[in-house]
């Protein structure tokens, strides 16, 4: 699916991580990708995360799936919302709703979250440290959007739920099938079902913490670390007062700490494959019977096209005359025709042509062996 018009310079200067936007339908046509029974079912499913949220005399209450199929049957006329994470993974036309916004880097990109809704079913008041495009799909949906929150906004007493205590709206919209509600980190939003039928697709983006990433860096240094490398003083001498950690060692102490840290290329090495580890394992592409590079070279010269698994994550770091290519945490050191393979492979969408040079050949039967490529079932 593609935008029929949609200024992204104008919104990447004025509105990216800055103000909430309302975007009209700016869709070239405009058709909702899933159907509401699909979505239960995979509520339904195992290895798919889902929560359902139901309301009870104005209390919120949290259930997390997988569900039994008679607990929709189940479901009073209060107002409830059932939200399934990762469904770009399971359905290839939800998956296509991502292609529009990728204005923003691939590696940014988280997936997509899907809500379905009766009268009056909402999450309550919240904020998202993250941004969020929400899609209408079926219904309408009332948005309001309040100020900028932070840790220190008071949230409602809840063992589950991460409600803002004293919601106050600065703008209000109703959305319909096609449009879309762009809100920024840390904007207070709160969402309710106009009718029943009400479904939204909620594209979300990765924004690693600073904690985050320096606890996991640091980890993975410190495995790396020899036992043996300590601090040493071989030109001690006696200092005025025994008891003073004197600023020499305080200097000497915090360099060993930051030049186990500093090296910019481990880092990118380490990045890559911290961040193109996959959220969802459970989509399995591998082969029952590991593939030969004759197989593959002899399907690709019988024009069968190799898809992306969604559940896998692509990305290259350029590296020289080549690139470094990441696929679910592992990395591939990529040269010439490998390296352009590399590229097209991270443009997304599927692959084919000509059949590729033996080193070019090699690395895409790893991928597929590696379940990060695939082609179709009946194909094979």
């Amino acid at each position: 699916m593609q935008f029929a018009q949609f200024d992204v310079a104008a919104f990447l200067n004025a509105n990216w991580q800055k103000r909430p936007l309302l975007i009209r339908n700016p869709w070239k046509e405009w058709a909702n990708p899933l159907e509401p029974d699909e979505l239960a079912g995979l509520a339904c499913e195992e290895g798919v995360e889902s929560r359902l949220i139901t309301h009870n005399g104005g209390t919120l209450a949290l259930e997390r799936g997988p569900f039994a199929e008679e607990r929709f049957d189940t479901l009073s006329k209060e107002p409830w919302t059932l939200l399934v994470q990762a469904v770009d993974h399971y359905v290839p036309d939800v998956a296509a709703l991502i292609e529009p916004f990728r204005f923003v880097p691939d590696w940014r990109i988280d997936d997509v979250m899907v809500s379905y809704a009766n009268d009056g079913g909402g999450v309550g008041p919240h904020f998202d440290q993250y941004d969020v495009f929400l899609i209408q799909g079926l219904g309408c949906r009332r948005w309001r959007v309040g100020p900028v929150c932070d840790a220190q906004t008071p949230l409602v007493p809840h063992d589950d739920l991460r409600l803002i205590e004293d919601f106050e709206a600065t703008d209000d919209f109703v959305l319909e099938p096609g449009d879309i509600l762009y809100v920024p980190p840390g904007f207070a939003h709160d969402g309710v079902a106009l009718g029943d039928d009400c479904m939204t697709y909620s594209v979300g983006f990765r924004a690693p913490s600073r904690a985050e990433l320096a606890e996991a860096w640091t980890a993975h240094q410190v495995d790396a670390m020899a036992e043996d490398d300590r601090y040493a003083d071989p030109d001690l001498s006696r200092q005025p007062h025994p008891g003073e950690i004197t600023a020499e060692a305080l200097d000497r102490l915090h360099g060993m700490v930051l030049a186990s840290l500093a090296d910019r290329d481990a880092f990118a090495r380490w990045f890559g494959h911290y961040n193109s580890l996959s959220k969802y394992s459970e989509t399995d592409w591998r082969p029952e019977e590991q593939m030969e590079t004759e197989e593959v070279s002899v399907m690709l010269a019988e024009g069968h096209a190799l898809h992306r698994n969604p559940a896998h994550r692509f990305a290259f770091i350029a590296a020289g005359e080549g690139v470094l290519l990441f696929v679910d945490g592992v990395c591939r050191e990529c040269r010439g025709e490998t390296a352009e393979l590399a590229r097209d492979l991270c443009a997304g969408g599927e692959w084919s042509g000509a059949t590729p040079g033996e080193d070019a050949l090699v690395l895409l039967t790893a991928l597929i062996n590696q379940g990060s490529l695939g082609f179709e079932e009946e194909d094979l």
